[in-house]
């Protein structure tokens, strides 16, 4: 089984190294000047309990790998990165490729459905940035992070087997889930809050319980079953963030987007699916509508963390609701 990483940022990076650490084939797909950062000297890759440089190779595009019948892509990309990859990926991969979506959101999956057979979701909770070309950083103490997985909607079979033993092996725990579009739904929960930490700086625990209510709400109105918070803390908790020499931890991957001056983000994949299933099942969702808004308008002008107060983005919230 050979991985290949479509988009070895801080998630795809960091899985990418530990895997390649541990003995498996990898090929990572970068863009722009982390590519070539990557493919002139090599990936740094940094942690708790090493800083080394890895010589992983490293493509641009799909076009330029020569496609193997033991080939799996794991995409690691922001969703709103997603279809356009996916439209690469078909012009050179066999539709009988596995496609592991190693991605925060639940539309993912979905859209690469349309295109592959054989598609695999896995949810994801490992603490690790990518904010310098040829850098990622691992934040994890022990435990690497918890990337569990199943095949998508639902079932397993001998492909996700082999991903998770892959991934247990490069030191992360990975357990098999029939059903793990429950904990992803789950995921999202927390991740609405991704946007109003890159737009503020901070959250809060008024506007945080709003937006899960409203989420939890859509999930009741089209009958969509999520994993309670019993289950998710659990999970949680065994992943310990540790220090890293030289590196502080700046926040979620919207912040980070925004710190990289990207010019977007992903908030139509998290925010926006709490309000397009508003709008179909008829449930109102005035906070997600405007974290979705101004989340759009922090990445545009570039502001991380200081393009509105927590009390103006509340203040928002309320006339959005009247």
């Amino acid at each position: 089984m050979r991985f290949v990483i479509y988009g070895a940022g801080g998630i795809g990076g960091t899985i990418g190294a530990r895997l390649h650490q541990s003995g498996f084939e990898v090929v990572l797909i970068a863009r722009g000047e982390h590519y070539q950062t990557m493919s002139r000297h090599g990936l740094r890759f940094v942690s708790p309990r090493q800083d080394v440089t890895l010589n992983i190779p490293t493509a641009e595009h799909p076009a330029e790998i020569e496609w193997r019948a033991d080939d799996v892509v794991m995409l690691c990309m922001k969703g709103q990165h997603t279809e356009g990859a996916l439209v690469s990926l078909q012009k050179v991969a066999s539709d009988r490729t596995p496609v592991i979506c190693c991605q925060n959101g639940v539309a993912n999956e979905r859209m690469a459905l349309r295109r592959f057979a054989n598609v695999y979701a896995m949810c994801v909770l490992v603490p690790a940035e990518h904010l310098e070309p040829g850098i990622v950083v691992s934040f994890a103490e022990g435990t690497a992070g918890a990337l569990d997985t199943g095949k998508f909607p639902s079932g397993l079979d001998q492909t996700s087997v082999g991903i998770s033993s892959a991934l247990r092996k490069s030191g992360y725990s990975s357990l098999l889930d029939a059903h793990v579009m429950r904990h992803k739904y789950a995921k999202l929960l927390g991740n609405l809050n991704n946007a109003v930490q890159a737009a503020c700086g901070e959250t809060s625990p008024n506007l945080s319980t709003r937006l899960r209510n409203e989420a939890i709400a859509c999930y009741e109105a089209a009958g969509i079953e999520c994993a309670n918070r019993d289950e998710t803390r659990k999970r949680r908790m065994e992943i310990r963030g540790g220090n890293v020499s030289g590196f502080r931890r700046h926040g979620g991957s919207s912040l980070q987007s925004v710190i990289r001056n990207t010019g977007d983000i992903e908030v139509d994949f998290l925010n926006g699916e709490i309000v397009q299933l508003g709008r179909l099942y008829d449930v109102a969702t005035p906070a997600n509508t405007v974290v979705q808004r101004i989340g759009h308008r922090a990445a545009r002008a570039g502001k991380a963390g200081s393009y509105c107060l927590i009390q103006e983005l509340e203040a928002l919230v309320a006339e959005e609701s009247r």
